[in-house]
């Protein structure tokens, strides 16, 4: 299998299986090694450095969605982290020794437990756990009943990281929010970034001669790859670049939120915001998409300012309500 038939998901899913497999931890060359989603790519003869900073991109995005990983450095320099070791604790995913559950429940739990078995686990995650053991580390069975929860990606992902590898300029028709008509973009693409929970493809916009940023949501048809090429060195600091430009843009916009304490919005937001006199600071990048996300949590969630952000999110709500009064009345 190639590097570009592996989907990140699954590359995510056996990075988690490969670091909860271990009590002493992994160092970072044994999972590039080992770890199916890397290893191909160092066969593939992508550079050491490449594959190192997907590898911390993989632990940033991981620990945005609740993974603990511990690094383990060195007991007499905690600092030197050149040979450090990387784990997740499986002692951290134990129930409290005082959660009863009824019979009811524990029926419940047996069923979902029987529709993540052992066979859910990638034959290649399986793989790579052998392989770890084989190198000598102390290993635990298959892990049966881990959920993990990876966000989907668009279906354009797979098309433009093809582009990101082969070094090659993609197409693909762009709707902007407000506009009716979408534009036909030829972009030579550096990286694929998440910020605020959407993922975003940073290139230069080949007609633009310009870089630019596209959330990948608004992608509306599929994605070409072209066969023309690009010098690899133009993806040289583009996520750091992709990253830095999408925060300065957060940072200049920020919502007033009053958030019901206690909530899933309250969780989720406070990861991200400051504290106010009247409630919580949050910063966006896209107003329409932070509207989406806030009219999910209903009344957990008033926004104060600004404005048109809250006129957003009241569009979206009572187009929800539109909505199922029109299905209560087709009954």
């Amino acid at each position: 299998m190639t590097p570009s038939q592996i989907p990140a998901e699954e590359r995510l899913t056996n990075l988690v299986v490969a670091l909860m497999s271990t009590e002493i931890g992994l160092t970072k060359q044994q999972i590039l090694e080992n770890v199916s989603g890397y290893r191909q790519r160092i066969e593939a003869g992508v550079k050491a450095d490449a594959l190192e900073k997907m590898f911390e991109r993989d632990k940033d995005e991981l620990r945005a969605l609740g993974m603990p990983i511990e690094t383990i450095g060195d007991p007499t320099d905690p600092q030197d982290l050149r040979e450090a070791r990387y784990r997740i604790p499986q002692a951290d995913y134990d129930l409290p020794s005082d959660i009863e559950f009824t019979d009811a429940e524990l029926a419940v739990l047996r069923l979902a437990g029987s529709v993540w078995s052992s066979e859910s686990v990638s034959s290649d995650a399986q793989s790579g756990v052998r392989k770890i053991r084989a190198l000598g580390i102390d290993g635990d069975e298959p892990i049966i009943g881990f959920a993990p929860r990876i966000t989907v990606r668009d279906a354009a992902f797979p098309s433009l990281q093809e582009g990101i590898d082969r070094g090659r300029v993609v197409v693909f028709d762009y709707l902007k929010p407000g506009e009716k008509e979408c534009t036909r973009r030829r972009v030579r693409p550096l990286a694929l970034v998440e910020y605020e929970a959407r993922w975003h493809l940073f290139g230069i916009d080949v007609d633009a001669d310009a870089e630019r940023t596209f959330l990948l949501s608004r992608i509306v048809s599929d994605v070409k790859v072209t066969g023309q090429t690009f010098d690899a060195a133009l993806r040289d600091g583009a996520t750091d670049r992709a990253l830095a430009g999408l925060a300065a843009v957060a940072q200049a916009q920020t919502a007033l939120l009053e958030v019901t304490p206690g909530t899933e919005a309250a969780l989720r937001l406070g990861r991200r915001a400051t504290p106010a006199t009247q409630g919580m600071r949050v910063p966006y990048v896209d107003r329409h998409i932070f509207a989406d996300e806030l009219a999910t949590y209903g009344p957990e969630v008033r926004v104060v300012e600004p404005a048109d952000l809250r006129d957003s999110v009241i569009e979206r709500l009572q187009a929800i309500i539109a909505a199922h009064s029109d299905a209560g009345g087709a009954r």
